[in-house]
């Protein structure tokens, strides 16, 4: 492995002469100038690694020599060494993008610490958070045998969630291989906690649950002033944390919870029972004109206005709002020129769309494909269209106009690997991560199942339907046809089954800043 090169410029070199030698003691090979011309001089005939730069000195300054040095080649560090400390020098050298400022005199370990701080900075992280991480691992898995509780799940689902955003850029992937792992271990243990649990749930032994969570969570904060419920489909709560910074320049956290998703974990079934209020079971019963099985022809969430009204009325909630839904650019930039008027709302309800686009253009688009290979890239892309969309527009005036601001979303998804087989007539329904219908044969060991799908709170489409749902990783796929569809939707985001990914998810509450 060659040295690291460093560039030291100081007029007043030969006084540093320890502090280099010091270093050369170290491995370090270091270049010396005396002035910032000679500095250029030397760069353009040199490759160095990084460049140690005086301040104040005589022709050409450090400042200026630091420009210079941008056009050459931007990637290089700077260190600014400088005997002043006035503040104008500070912010001028940070405004250049320097990568150290030091004041003199400076000591030996300084200058080794800015080297550490600037050169092996990433090795040092990947090496600390490896070997964390290694400790961590033994914990977590020697609690996976022992969770059994809702609230133990939730803590171990956001530890497993912290690793994976701290690994993600670490040089060892071998590190990341083996969370992934303990991820896969881990929804194993879930769906079988799920298969035990999920039905006694709904006799109020378990988490908050869609159908509740406007009830439990959303009504209580409604007492403090105006409120933007925000309601992002399909959002993990990665993805929260991928773009929490975007929103926290405007809004402080006052509250961070989890809830469940019902199943399926589905559009239909989670948001219109966040709205409701009710289960599935329960809607069709109510408002047999509002709810639309599978196989119904017809937009299964088009009533989520009227079913958020008649729980409003239900909950004796006498309050003034509105109920927005954002399913392309157009409507976001809309709402976003328009957002004053819901200034004189209790409640302004958003529904934006666009995680649950991404998703589904992912398995039908190449090029979204190749955007969003991983999580890691899934989050990336999420945050990217975040900081560039009306929504971050429409949140900046929320808190302009003084709003509490809620941020949730009804279930969150999960990049599904590997193929399960099942059998269903014509009438069974279409999605990858559960299925309704008659006569199923399917593996048993890859589902939960609910032979009477009353037990769990969903209607029937007809008298013999039951309902599947897949585990960890696992899409449904028919025989006829397998290949092709095996590898259509290998490595896609989906949603509908049993996950950590898809059923824990968050509920945010924030004041303005």
């Amino acid at each position: 492995m060659s040295k690291i090169s460093i560039l030291w410029v100081d007029d007043e070199i030969d006084l540093l002469k320890p502090h280099i030698i010091f270093l050369q003691g170290k491995g370090y090979d270091v270049i010396t100038c005396q002035s910032g011309q000679e500095a250029i001089e030397e760069l353009q005939k040199s490759r160095v690694d990084i460049i140690f730069l005086d301040e104040n000195m005589p022709g050409i300054s450090g400042l200026e020599t630091l420009a210079e040095i941008k056009v050459l080649d931007s990637s290089i560090p700077v260190v600014m060494i400088t005997k002043s400390e006035e503040e104008f020098i500070m912010e001028e050298a940070i405004g250049s993008k320097i990568a150290d400022y030091l004041i003199k005199p400076v000591n030996p370990n300084q200058i080794l610490l800015s080297l550490k701080k600037n050169l092996d900075h990433s090795r040092l992280v990947s090496e600390k958070t490896t070997s964390n991480y290694q400790q961590e691992f033994r914990k977590i898995a020697m609690d996976l045998s022992m969770v059994n509780t809702v609230e133990e799940w939730v803590d171990l689902y956001k530890r497993l969630i912290y690793w994976e955003l701290r690994l993600e850029d670490i040089e060892d992937s071998s590190m990341f291989e083996i969370l992934e792992s303990q991820k896969a271990e881990a929804n194993n243990h879930f769906g079988k906690f799920v298969e035990r649990n999920y039905e006694s749930w709904f006799e109020g032994n378990g988490p908050v649950l869609s159908h509740t969570l406007f009830k439990e969570l959303v009504k209580p904060e409604l007492k403090d002033g105006p409120t933007l419920l925000l309601v992002i489909d399909n959002l993990r709560y990665d993805q929260w944390y991928a773009f929490e910074d975007s929103v926290s320049s405007f809004y402080k956290k006052n509250k961070e919870e989890s809830y469940f998703s019902i199943l399926p974990t589905a559009t239909q079934y989670a948001r219109n029972a966040i709205f409701s209020g009710l289960t599935p079971m329960a809607m069709e019963r109510k408002y047999p004109q509002w709810w639309k099985n599978d196989t119904d022809e017809g937009g299964k969430n088009l009533h989520e206005a009227d079913f958020l009204r008649e729980q409003i009325k239900r909950l004796a909630l006498n309050i003034k709002w509105e109920y927005h839904k954002i399913s392309t650019l157009k409507q976001g930039k809309n709402l976003s020129q328009n957002f004053k008027s819901q200034k004189d709302n209790d409640l302004t309800v958003l529904v934006y769309n666009f995680v649950d686009m991404i998703s589904h253009s992912k398995t039908e688009m190449e090029v979204i494909k190749e955007l969003a290979s991983n999580d890691k890239a899934y989050r990336s892309l999420t945050q990217s269209w975040f900081k560039n969309s009306p929504l971050l527009e429409i949140i900046q005036q929320a808190q302009q106009m003084g709003m509490k601001l809620i941020i949730t979303t009804d279930h969150g998804t999960i990049n599904v690997k590997q193929p399960s087989k099942v059998i269903g007539d014509k009438e069974t329904s279409l999605n990858l991560r559960y299925k309704t219908g008659r006569s199923l044969t399917y593996e048993d060991k890859d589902v939960l199942a609910a032979k009477d799908p009353a037990h769990i709170h969903l209607p029937r489409i007809n008298m013999s339907s039951s309902f599947i749902f897949a585990k960890n990783d696992l899409f449904f796929a028919y025989p006829n046809n397998y290949n092709h569809y095996v590898s259509y939707y290998r490595n896609t985001y989906q949603h509908g089954g049993v996950s950590l990914e898809e059923m824990i998810i968050p509920f945010i509450v924030l004041s303005p800043k």
